[in-house]
C-alpha cells in the first residue's frame, strides 16, 4: 500500500513540475504553438497520480497485493508510463527548438510505453478479478442457465 501512496504522489510532484518546465521551457525559447510538452503534466497527473490514488483505493478495499499479479501490474504500469512520459519529453523539446522531421524511434518507444500501459491494465484486472472471485472464476446455475439462453 506504501508504494502506491509514494508513487501516486511522486507522479503529482513530478505531473506539476512538467507542467512548469513546459511554461517556462517554450517562454524561454520564445515558442508559440503546439508541442508534445503541453500533454506531458496532464499524462502524468491523470495516469501517475490519480489512476494510482484509485489502485490505492482499489487495495484498500480488496487487497489487491495479495494477488500475485499486483507486483507484475505495478512494475508494467510504472515502466510503461514512465516511457511514454519521457518519450513526450523529448518529441517536445525537438518540436520547441524546431525539429520537422524526428527519428520513428521516438514515436516507436512510445508506442512501446503505451503497450505496457495496456498489459498492466489487463494486470489490473485480473488481480482485482482473483480477489473479488477466487483463483478459479465460478458461476453458479442461475448464471450459467442465464448464459446458455
Amino acid at each position: 500500500m506504501k508504494k502506491l501512496f509514494y508513487s501516486s504522489f511522486a507522479y503529482m510532484v513530478i505531473g506539476v513540475l512538467s507542467g512548469l518546465f513546459y511554461r517556462e521551457y517554450t517562454k524561454g525559447k520564445d515558442f508559440t504553438g503546439f508541442t508534445q510538452l503541453s500533454v506531458v503534466h496532464t499524462h502524468l497527473l491523470t495516469l501517475g497520480f490519480i489512476v494510482l490514488l484509485i489502485v490505492l483505493i482499489l487495495e484498500k478495499l480488496f487487497t489487491l497485493s495479495k494477488s500475485r499479479l499486483f507486483n507484475w501490474f505495478f512494475w508494467t504500469y510504472n515502466a510503461g508510463l514512465i516511457l511514454t512520459a519521457a518519450m513526450m519529453v523529448v518529441h517536445g523539446m525537438l518540436q520547441v527548438q524546431g525539429a520537422t522531421d524526428v527519428s520513428a524511434a521516438i514515436p516507436g518507444i512510445a508506442g512501446l510505453g503505451h503497450i505496457l500501459l495496456s498489459v498492466a491494465m489487463v494486470l489490473l484486472f485480473l488481480a482485482l478479478r482473483t480477489r473479488l472471485f477466487g483463483a478459479a472464476v465460478k458461476h453458479d446455475a442461475e448464471t450459467s442457465s442465464a448464459l446458455a439462453g
